[in-house]
């Protein structure tokens, strides 16, 4: 059961990853045409360079189940897979199931693939029509039949009711949801515990709620800037929580913070493991409240400082950026302890005095 489950993560991270460049991409023309006054047309007469980008980025979030779906028939089964995913992808979209069902659907096509590969027997002649042609289309009859009188109405139904739900959430609610969504996304600095809930933001984008997506995008950049704000209260109060080697990660990870990769923070959580993860988690977790209950919203589900200009509520984004980044350094300076003076300096030839020199050798002429 864990090999399974460790397959399914792999498969899942696999999609993810082939997903994200377009998901960046197609936000980024949103925001883009947003900015410059464009909007979705569906005639070319009305057509303009900025409602152009516009409607160009709403085609590229449509193809997000597709994506989802193929890249994960994919991984699975290899070529093979890839178009029946993507079909499944397609029904996932026409049924209104969405991302959810772009992800079923893809599993579903890609262990069918799988199975046909490993067990159907064909004549030594149609080996070679395998791979193009008998199990892609075999799978796409069978997943397909699935997706549409099975499975793809519960799916559209949950995804439905999911949706309702999120949008109908009071004040307080936003607020609870907001950090959890928060402290869950930032948990692994960007491992796989993180990318749990920011594939859920990432599907909630397709259906038209924008407000998830803009917690992943402010709390991804919490943990660098609030450890870089430690340091500076560190110097203020002269209590040295860093030492050297960690104070030049932290100018590392700052700038790379700012893009919204977290991380840069790695090196320096490790070293106080405990302490780091939870004073940074509550501070993504004070962002994410902040920003859900303020009802900021991204249409760009990456780029950092950058793309918050193009969220709903840019001042209160920046707000909630600030106040959980405050939050962490506050934390952090308050827990953890003060080096003593030894700790606060590395000694390069202490670290250095197991490598070999070969100053003394001679080779011998013989």
């Amino acid at each position: 059961m864990n090999n399974f489950l460790n397959d399914l993560k792999k498969h899942l991270l696999t999609a993810i990853s082939y997903m994200l460049p377009l998901v960046v991409a197609a936000g980024l023309l949103i925001a883009i045409g947003n900015l410059t006054g464009g909007q979705v047309v569906k005639e070319f007469s009305q057509l303009t360079i900025p409602s152009a980008l516009t409607t160009l980025g709403v085609f590229g979030m449509g193809l997000l189940p597709s994506f989802i779906a193929g890249y994960t028939a994919y991984s699975i089964a290899d070529r093979p897979g890839i178009a029946p995913g993507f079909l499944m992808g397609q029904i996932a979209s026409f049924l209104g199931a969405g991302f959810l069902g772009g992800i079923v659907g893809g599993l579903i096509a890609g262990y069918m693939a799988k199975f046909l590969i490993d067990n159907l027997k064909v004549p030594k002649w149609a080996e070679a029509l395998m791979p193009m042609l008998i199990v892609p289309t075999l799978t796409a009859i069978v997943a397909g039949l699935i997706m549409f009188f099975l499975i793809g109405q519960p799916i559209a139904w949950i995804t439905s009711q999911l949706t309702y739900f999120i949008k109908n959430l009071d004040r307080t609610s936003k607020v609870t949801y907001g950090f959890v969504i928060g402290f869950l996304g930032c948990l692994d600095y960007g491992g796989p515990i993180s990318k749990v809930p920011n594939l859920i933001c990432d599907g909630l984008l397709l259906e038209g709620i924008l407000e998830p997506e803009a917690i992943k995008v402010l709390a991804a950049m919490v943990p660098p800037i609030g450890v870089t704000i430690s340091l500076i209260w560190s110097k203020l109060l002269k209590k040295k929580i860093y030492n050297d080697v960690e104070v030049e990660n932290i100018k590392v990870a700052f700038p790379m913070g700012l893009c919204m990769i977290s991380e840069g923070v790695i090196p320096i959580a490790m070293n106080d493991l405990v302490r780091t993860v939870f004073c940074t988690s509550i501070g993504c977790g004070i962002t994410g409240a902040i920003s859900f209950s303020m009802d900021v919203g991204s249409s760009v589900p990456s780029g950092g400082v950058f793309v918050i200009p193009a969220m709903t509520n840019p001042v209160m984004a920046f707000v909630a950026l600030l106040g959980g980044s405050l939050v962490t350094s506050i934390l952090l300076i308050i827990t953890k302890k003060r080096l003593k003076k030894g700790e606060v300096s590395i000694n390069e030839e202490a670290s250095n005095e197991d490598e070999l020199s070969f100053d003394s050798l001679e080779i011998s002429e013989g």
